[in-house]
């Protein structure tokens, strides 16, 4: 088989890509820091048993029922919430809460565990609050939020307020994934990938929005382009966006990308 490992390499072809972690590390404690003193930050809340199924609950400054939940990305392997909550800034200026789950990494568990380890976390979020529930994910987050839009892994009345799913530079087809060093830790089957791949499966009910960086690795815009095709679904392809900086637009309340998702 063909070596997918460049193909699938996002740092190694954006400029400066080292200064992103670190920034993004930076921004996102000083956001929490402000959200604690504010008392309008929950961390830390537990969905299940390990250390890693926890997640981070902003409230915004009035009351509010709606809530946008972001999944992380990072290949099933690395980061977790505390690298994004400055990505919560946009929605709860709208007036949105916003919680965002860490989940257990690859090869400690399964890509099709964490499908799981997610809609717990989902339900749980779903918990606390009353109105409408809109789904983001970012990368492996953008393939495990599309996840969460088929196979009846949310319970039907959790399903029924998702108001927006939005797979953002998702990949949403696995089988290309086996063709990469990466799978030494995923362990994918031909099998196991087609079983947790969102663009095979039917098209979900919920309204779905794939958003990618026009400046992405190709690969990253195919994927799009196929979860988008196989669901019907609007696809944005955003102008000047690497898979870096596609995800900043959720700090910007009147951004394109916040205004599709929040206002179906």
């Amino acid at each position: 088989m063909e070596n997918l490992d460049d193909a699938y390499a996002n740092a190694a072809h954006i400029p400066n890509a080292d200064r992103f972690v670190p920034h993004w590390e930076e921004t996102a404690k000083a956001f929490r820091e402000k959200q604690l003193q504010a008392g309008r930050a929950y961390l830390d809340m537990a969905y299940g048993p390990t250390e890693r199924q926890r997640f981070d609950h902003f409230l915004p400054s009035g009351p509010s029922e709606d809530i946008l939940i972001f999944v992380h990305g990072g290949y099933w392997l690395r980061f977790d919430k505390s690298y994004w909550s400055h990505l919560a800034k946009g929605a709860l200026d709208l007036g949105l809460q916003v919680a965002m789950p860490s989940y257990d990494l690859c090869p400690s568990v399964r890509i099709s565990d964490i499908s799981r380890q997610i809609a717990k976390a989902v339900e749980e979020i779903a918990k606390r609050s009353t109105g409408k529930i809109a789904l983001a994910g970012h990368s492996a987050g953008g393939h495990l939020v599309a996840r969460m839009a088929v196979g009846d892994l949310l319970a039907p009345e959790v399903m029924d307020r998702i108001s927006q799913v939005m797979p953002i530079s998702p990949v949403g087809d696995l089988r290309p994934l086996r063709q990469t060093a990466m799978n030494d830790a995923f362990e994918l089957t031909q099998e196991d990938a087609i079983a947790e791949s969102p663009t095979l499966m039917p098209k979900p009910t919920c309204p779905v929005t794939v958003w990618v960086g026009a400046n992405e690795r190709p690969v990253f815009i195919d994927q799009a382009q196929w979860l988008a095709h196989a669901w019907s679904a609007d696809i944005i392809i955003e102008p000047e966006k690497h898979h870096f900086d596609v995800i900043e637009s959720l700090e910007e309340a009147q951004s394109d990308m916040l205004q599709q998702l929040l206002n179906s």
